[in-house]
């Protein structure tokens, strides 16, 4: 039976950034957490498209990424809503992994290097104590001397903490929605596709067991426009794109119904809530148009476990651990996620993104430009 108790780190939410932290606190020795409100394995709205820069990281986790016969990723297409296409290499490339595999394989990593996996548990609340965390859940509560969010796009806790993202009104930044689909189609089996239509964009790229992942983004006035029926908004709005319309009545859809996520807000976050260090999408929504979201989540996990093991030696204080994860999660993300917003603000409009498109094709420095805003390094 599960006994709550005291844990050195406590980390709220099992994507990426936090199943990568805790496997790397676990691996230094410490007790670790770990609360995930669904059931491993499961599907997320994802572009499930990672870059090159990651791949090291991942094996170090326990991933073994050469034996999983991955499709890599070596070429970007764009199209306009007009059809016009323009496609580029990717120097540094990437490859395509499914979520629904890529988790639970870092879930098992976890559990075989110690971590307290807890599954179908909500976290309520999360207290800062003095020196350390209060964690509310469903099967009680636990302490921990650190405690980590990473916990989405948006959750309950970011609603109770009245964070600022979620009280904004909504303008061109938030308020999206998003779709994903796994298919078998015949598209490229190298190349990462973004084709854009009125008020959004999707992305395609291959994965595991010769499936595609089919994700797209659009502002919830499109969705509403059409009786928030998924299906008429693709038949009168995404079907414009030639290409997509060739992608939707041309593949074989796995999935019973589409996966959806709504409320999706691209506003600045911040990244210590009441000295909760926060990861991935709840430190900072990552735009699409950024390419590299998993990439980003990642390498935060990286930074975030080297910063909390410096803690708990007692080589940092708390507030200089707050200080020093801000300071080196904007130096590596703060330029590629206003890269991705200001690309982002172009993009919806149909007229601007057929010129934007035809712009690209005829100056090609300013696309290997925009590729290094939104791509990293290997870490």
């Amino acid at each position: 039976m599960l006994k709550p108790g005291h844990y050195d780190v406590c980390i709220v939410g099992g994507g990426l950034a936090g199943l990568a932290l805790s496997i790397q606190m676990a691996k230094l020795g410490y007790t670790v957490s770990l609360f995930e409100k669904e059931q491993y394995p499961f599907h997320k709205v994802c572009g499930e498209y990672i870059s090159m820069e990651s791949w090291n990281f991942i094996e170090s986790l326990g991933v073994p990424l050469a034996q999983m016969n991955l499709p890599h990723i070596t070429k970007l297409q764009v199209s306009a809503p007009n059809g016009n296409l323009l496609t580029a290499p990717l120097p540094l490339g990437g490859f395509g992994i499914s979520r629904y595999l890529l988790d639970d394989t870092l879930k098992n990593c976890a559990i075989k290097n110690g971590v307290l996996v807890i599954e179908n548990s909500k976290v309520e609340d999360v207290q800062y104590t003095g020196d350390g965390f209060s964690v509310q859940t469903r099967q009680g509560i636990f302490t921990s001397t650190l405690c980590f969010g990473s916990f989405g796009k948006r959750s309950n806790l970011d609603i109770k903490w009245k964070r600022p993202f979620v009280l904004h009104k909504n303008n061109k930044l938030s308020n999206y929605v998003g779709i994903k689909y796994h298919i078998i189609t015949k598209a490229a089996e190298d190349s990462i596709a973004l084709h854009n239509f009125k008020n959004g964009y999707c992305g395609i790229s291959k994965i595991e067991d010769n499936k595609f992942c089919l994700c797209y983004l659009t502002n919830a006035a499109n969705l509403a426009a059409h009786q928030n029926s998924i299906q008429q908004m693709e038949q009168a709005v995404l079907k414009k794109n030639k290409h997509l319309r060739q992608l939707l009545e041309q593949s074989e859809q796995l999935f019973t119904q589409p996966i959806s996520i709504s409320q999706i807000s691209f506003n600045k976050k911040a990244q210590v809530q009441d000295h909760i260090i926060l990861l991935g999408d709840a430190a900072g929504m990552i735009s699409p148009l950024c390419g590299n979201g998993m990439s980003m989540a990642l390498h935060a996990a990286k930074i975030a476990a080297a910063l909390g093991h410096l803690f708990l030696q007692n080589k940092l204080s708390r507030q200089q651990l707050e200080a020093t994860y801000v300071q080196q999660w904007k130096k590596q993300f703060a330029s590629r996620l206003a890269a991705g917003r200001l690309i982002q603000s172009f993009f919806g409009k149909v007229w601007i993104t057929n010129i934007f498109i035809t712009c690209m094709k005829r100056m090609p420095f300013l696309t290997r430009w925009l590729i290094r805003q939104t791509h990293g390094q290997p870490f």
